[in-house]
């Protein structure tokens, strides 16, 4: 027979096995949206219809994962209660599965862009090189961040949260760019605003990654520290 103490045990060791249940499926969410990035930056890239075309399948998962991860974070909140940390924990689930769809949303957006840029003719002028570098830079700030919700550490995000100053210094180039090529010949200004909200899209990827390591602070440092510059952030977890 069950002492008080047994049943606490089992119930906090099966309520443990719930909240890693949900990261995990948070992090595998997370690999999905990193496939579907480099598959559309690929299918932008090299013409490669295919590769688009799965980008935009993949969305159906991504959204399967964000509602069976939103019913399971609803249910812990009602059937545990939890409080402190656990309840954070919860509430930072529910805001990252919601920037990762965004993100999905986006990489869609790039994929259905490559697709309709292949049907135009060649942009031998499209930026490509500095497409697949601001694409990198986007990568590794989701990467990164994602890697450090997998070990519950705040350690490095402010790297983080830095590198989207050098994606938006990047956007600013490449817009400058396209602007050029379009007053030099205004048969590139369809082509060039396609390829604009492809960087736009890329731009606010960065954004949503930023995003997540803003979730992770206030997680881990119960620090709200939406809306501060990086210096700004750095003075708050340093103080």
């Amino acid at each position: 027979m069950m002492d008080n103490n047994d049943v606490a045990t089992h119930i906090s060791k099966k309520f443990n096995q719930e909240l890693e249940a949900v990261r995990n499926k948070v992090l595998a969410m997370g690999g999905v949206v990193e496939s579907q990035i480099e598959l559309a930056i690929k299918a932008l890239v090299t013409g490669d219809m295919q590769l688009a075309e799965l980008v935009i399948k993949q969305d159906n998962q991504i959204d399967n994962f964000q509602r069976d991860i939103d019913i399971q974070c609803t249910e812990i909140i009602a059937l545990r209660q939890p409080t402190a940390f656990d309840l954070r924990l919860v509430l930072v689930v529910l805001s990252l599965i919601d920037e990762l769809e965004r993100i999905g949303d986006l990489a869609e957006r790039v994929a259905k862009m490559a697709i309709h840029l292949s049907n135009g003719s060649v942009g031998k002028s499209d930026p490509h090189y500095e497409l697949k570098h601001m694409a990198g830079l986007v990568q590794a700030m989701l990467k990164n961040a994602l890697n450090a919700f997998a070990r519950m550490s705040s350690d490095g995000v402010l790297d983080i949260i830095r590198s989207d100053e050098e994606v938006d210094l990047e956007y600013g180039s490449i817009i400058r760019q396209l602007i050029t090529q379009m007053m030099e010949d205004p048969r590139n200004i369809t082509r060039m605003l396609d390829v604009l909200w492809t960087v736009r899209a890329l731009e606010r990827i960065g954004d949503h990654a930023r995003y997540i390591c803003e979730h992770l602070i206030y997680l881990m440092n119960g620090e709200d520290i939406r809306h501060l510059t990086p210096a700004e952030v750095q003075d708050r977890l340093l103080s």
